[in-house]
């Protein structure tokens, strides 16, 4: 199986990029220190330049963009809370409940398409000592989406929501693991995105390349607690400055190029959209994510996916007929095309 898998055009995610050649010279490069004690210098160079970049005060490198956003969630909220997320968020959808499990909150998913809108979030706030209901302690909101096809949530709705959430004194998160995205696409400023949020996370790992880590920026104040939460939750690293030097690096030299991915999304999406048996609205592919449904001529998806992987290309599959496909720095526009012709053979071949 590995052999097939290193030969594949692998589209299943921005995450199974493998660090480059100058990438592993970076990390070998990289001075350390203890982390946990604060004395890792690499770790608190990226910390700093995060929190630059996303205009806030302090920034907490962590392992993972789950991690991040669980401790977001312990530092936001109190046991019996409500969230208010987006349907289909990574936070409900794709983290094996953890929500509940560390935090003991409960979620109310609203809008459509990985998006909604400040009257929206309003009809669904609940009032703190209410008799029966659970308090919304908190509004989650994902850019960009990933279940929806790596959509962008608009910034003049983005802003509305958090404005109506700080009059109600309830707090804001941004899961903001592909909001570098979001930035190259729009021209918006990483901290004006990042801006009217409590806290924020980012990912490394995703559209940058990184081999691990995610970070979580917000007012030292919160960061304070957040690194607290961080060791409760086993996420304290010592020489993470080895960790560390990937994200730097990868800041320095995979941030702009995330326009080529959003270019080859883009066109396998123009492609499978002629197809009649393949549901794409292509308005909704604005980065390096198409999440398309499959037809009921067609195969389903998991036949889809075990059909492109005797072809040579790996995708996942969302649901019985929802497939995604994710472009990255490890997948050349030539290969795109292909990835495009291979899905293309398969969902023609009758069920």
């Amino acid at each position: 199986m590995s052999r097939v898998v290193d030969a594949a055009i692998d589209l299943r995610s921005d995450t199974v990029t493998r660090p480059t050649a100058a990438m592993r010279s970076a990390i070998a490069a990289a001075p350390v220190g203890d982390d946990q004690y604060g004395e890792d210098p690499t770790v608190n160079l990226l910390q700093e330049r995060v929190a630059a970049l996303l205009g806030k005060e302090a920034a907490l490198f962590l392992p993972s963009g789950t991690m991040a956003n669980q401790v977001a969630l312990r530092v936001l909220t109190r046991p019996g809370d409500d969230v208010i997320v987006s349907r289909e968020s990574h936070l409900v959808w794709h983290e094996s409940g953890a929500g509940a499990a560390n935090s003991g909150v409960q979620f109310t998913e609203i809008g459509a398409g990985g998006v909604f809108t400040a009257a929206q979030f309003v009809a669904a706030c609940r009032p703190r000592g209410h008799v029966v209901y659970p308090p919304t302690a908190l509004v989650a909101i994902e850019n960009t989406h990933n279940r929806a096809g790596g959509v962008i949530f608009p910034q003049t709705a983005l802003t509305s929501v958090c404005a109506a959430a700080q009059a109600r004194e309830i707090a804001t998160f941004l899961d903001g693991a592909r909001l570098w995205n979001v930035a190259v696409a729009t021209g918006i400023a990483l901290s004006a995105l990042a801006g009217p949020f409590d806290l924020v996370a980012v990912a490394l790992t995703k559209g940058l390349g990184a081999p691990c880590g995610s970070l979580l920026s917000g007012s030292r104040t919160r960061i304070e607690q957040a690194t607290r939460v961080r060791r409760m939750f086993g996420g304290a690293m010592r020489q993470s400055g080895l960790l560390a030097a990937a994200g730097l690096y990868a800041l320095d030299h995979h941030l702009e190029r995330l326009a080529e991915d959003h270019v080859n999304a883009r066109l396998i999406a123009v492609e499978l959209a002629q197809s009649p048996r393949i549901r794409l609205d292509l308005a909704t592919v604005q980065t390096n994510i198409l999440v398309f449904e499959l037809a009921p001529d067609a195969p389903d998806a998991p036949t889809v996916v075990a059909g492109a992987r005797e072809r040579g290309l790996l995708i996942f599959d969302f649901g019985p007929r929802t497939v995604r496909a994710v472009t990255h720095l490890d997948v050349t526009r030539e290969q795109c095309a292909r990835a495009a012709e291979i899905l293309l053979q398969v969902v023609a071949t009758d069920p």
